[in-house]
């Protein structure tokens, strides 16, 4: 077993067991009639924001409890869909997702990631066009002098299959097509960090982990801001949902009240480098049909 499979394989073991103990914890109350926890699983590209909205949530609310682990939006849809968590995050629709019945899910949008690809600095490129981008994660373009950069062989480092941001990614950027068989990681902050320190790598994160140790490159000519996402104009993004299993009631629906009210986005949400839904000037559906607000 190659060392990033291997431990891929043993992160994937982890978040096993911590979504079990989540949704023990959310199933069941304790003998002193405590609240059962808000238990939150999925996105990591999300995870930043449903932290924050948990920790203010907490504060005002003693007794309540919200616990948010990460695992991909494959991982939240699937627990959501199964009744295990109190909310499944992801970068998807749940119609994208094989095996999940979306009819039995409500749909709750708290936000826009914006998707970008991050290169190593070595490789002297900080623009690339969509095809360009789907020729090199298809494994077609194999060196960076081939895109104007340096005669350097191109390091492909991909979110696991399960990831929300990866599929939006091979959806918007590459058309629908599927990256070569690389090396995965199972959170954007280690791709991130794989990148930064490996000569020649390519991936993708969200907005929320910008850095400038890392090349931020231009798609198409258009930065990567969230004014660009805004106004139609950069194409790599999603929705960010909170998927519930049918509509929330008691704690969870009052959470995802405070996620949507105008004092949490007006304090969060830009800030952690998300996009507020009142911004876009657009609206794009699941199967990529554009509508002007």
């Amino acid at each position: 077993m190659q060392r990033s499979h291997r431990g891929a394989y043993i992160t994937a073991l982890v978040v096993v067991f911590m979504v079990g103990l989540l949704a023990f914890a959310y199933q069941t109350r304790d003998k002193n009639g405590n609240k059962a926890p808000i238990t939150a699983v999925g996105s990591t590209a999300l995870q930043p924001l449903v932290e924050a909205a948990g920790e203010d949530y907490q504060k005002s609310h003693p007794g309540v409890s919200v616990t948010v682990q990460g695992g991909g939006s494959g991982t939240g849809l699937s627990q959501i869909a199964q009744g295990a968590v109190s909310l499944g995050n992801s970068d998807l629709y749940a119609e994208e997702k094989k095996g999940i019945k979306s009819k039995d899910l409500v749909d709750h949008r708290v936000a826009v990631v914006g998707i970008m690809p991050i290169i190593n600095k070595s490789a002297g490129v900080s623009d690339l066009t969509l095809q360009q981008l789907t020729d090199i994660f298809t494994g077609k373009i194999q060196n960076w002098k081939e895109v104007g950069g340096q005669d350097q062989p191109i390091v492909l480092v991909n979110r696991a299959a399960g990831s929300g941001t990866r599929a939006a990614f091979e959806k918007w950027a590459m058309k629908g097509a599927s990256s070569k068989e690389a090396q995965e990681q199972d959170s954007s902050g280690m791709v991130k960090s794989i990148v930064k320190s490996t000569p020649g790598a390519i991936s993708y994160v969200a907005f929320a982990y910008k850095s400038n140790d890392v090349t931020m490159a231009k798609v198409n000519g258009i930065q990567p801001t969230n004014e660009n996402v805004e106004n139609g104009t950069y194409p790599i993004w999603s929705y960010e949902h909170i998927y519930t299993k049918g509509k929330p009631e008691g704690d969870t629906k009052q959470f995802l009240s405070y996620m949507d009210s105008k004092e949490f986005q007006d304090k969060y949400v830009e800030k952690l480098g998300y996009i507020t839904m009142k911004n876009m000037q657009i609206d794009r559906d699941v199967n990529g049909h554009v509508t002007r607000k």
